[in-house]
């Protein structure tokens, strides 16, 4: 089984796709991961993340970088942003992710074009979002947690340009796939959105939970 979790920044699908994984005990890629070891790869040797140029010789990064605690913060996600919007970037991490989709075991991925490019094929696709004030909150509480120091405002401003520069490139935008199941986790807590996601996963595929 393929489940495809898309959606934008701080919308809950991250913590979506890794619930499910567990539940249904899949393998998990958090493919937005890869963009973020992309950018902080080109700000460790000083490139410019708006070049193509710079940001293609990025993807040769390696695997040992995925685990890198910086890879999280608010400053490489807003870089992985940049880089993802150039075509040779996202072709060059393709095959890495579509092989992982299609591994004989299953798997859930997330990101924000899993549905609509990785694995249109997918069992089932959801999209999960929320709006900007509520994902600005959940960020800023995360970041308050690891020390990191802006304000609400801030990340607010960050989080429109990165949907903006997300949903507007022309190569793989972020969108959901038409068949898509539509997740709006606005107004739930973490677990009331992981019982929503599996509720439709399980009337999707008829799948019954893992004891």
């Amino acid at each position: 089984m393929i489940i495809a979790v898309d959606g934008p920044t701080a919308s809950g699908k991250g913590t979506i796709a890794k619930a499910l994984a567990r539940h249904f005990r899949l393998p998990h890629l958090d493919t937005g991961l890869l963009y973020r070891a992309v950018g902080y790869q080109v700000s460790l040797y000083n490139g410019d993340p708006d070049d193509p140029a710079d940001a293609l010789a990025a993807t040769n990064f390696p695997d040992e970088l995925l685990g890198h605690p910086d890879l999280r913060s608010e400053a490489t996600g807003g870089l992985a942003s940049r880089v993802s919007v150039h075509p040779a970037v996202r072709q060059a991490l393709f095959e890495r992710q579509r092989s992982f989709a299609t591994q004989s075991a299953g798997a859930v991925l997330d990101g924000r074009d899993i549905g609509t490019v990785i694995a249109p094929d997918a069992d089932v696709k959801l999209f999960v979002t929320a709006s900007v004030e509520a994902r600005a909150h959940r960020r800023w509480m995360e970041m308050t947690r690891r020390g990191e120091s802006h304000t609400l405002a801030q990340i607010e401003d960050d989080l429109r340009r990165r949907d903006e520069r997300d949903t507007a490139r022309k190569d793989a935008p972020l969108v959901a796939a038409p068949d898509a199941i539509m997740l709006d986790t606005s107004d739930m807590d973490k677990d009331a959105a992981i019982a929503a996601a599996l509720a439709i996963v399980n009337d999707l595929t008829g799948q019954t939970p893992c004891p």
